[in-house]
């Protein structure tokens, strides 16, 4: 998903392409999951052997916004290199830690759709440590017009 964000778009911290410093975090679509996988690296660490539960927020919030706009391009029956553009905000994150997270492993992110309307969605993500599911999280997104969404399509 978020290889379609303008340009202007693409500098978030978590899943923006243009940000060279970022996470770089992607949102793949099969029509009922989003699905991301993440390999952190050692400055992720919070404590030995464990990733620090900022990070871990931040990659449920980029990858539940990633998961919502691919919802409301489906809802609308586009796909994501049409325009207008969607755009999605934060309206609510709430993280809910459940074991600590290891930091040798690839992480995979499984999120899907709670509530769908036209200008909102209730988005449910988790992530895995292999089977294990170590943090939940649940986020409004928020349908925005702003002038990211005008400043030209990709």
């Amino acid at each position: 998903m978020q290889d379609y964000y303008n340009d202007d778009a693409a500098i978030c911290y978590g899943c923006g392409r243009n940000n060279p410093k970022g996470l770089h975090i992607k949102t793949y679509w099969d029509g009922e999951f989003g699905i991301c996988r993440f390999s952190p690296r050692e400055e992720h660490t919070a404590f030995p052997g464990a990733i620090y539960g900022g990070l871990l927020a931040s990659l449920i919030d980029c990858h539940s916004i990633g998961t919502a706009i691919a919802a409301m391009y489906d809802r609308e029956g586009r796909t994501p290199d049409t325009a207008p553009e969607i755009t999605c905000v934060t309206g609510n994150l709430n993280v809910t830690y459940l074991k600590p997270t290891p930091t040798n492993q690839e992480l995979v992110l499984k999120a899907h759709i709670l509530q769908l309307t036209e200008r909102k969605a209730i988005v449910q993500c988790s992530i895995y440590a292999s089977e294990l599911e170590t943090v939940r999280g649940e986020v409004v997104a928020v349908r925005i017009q702003s002038r990211l969404t005008h400043a030209g399509h990709k």
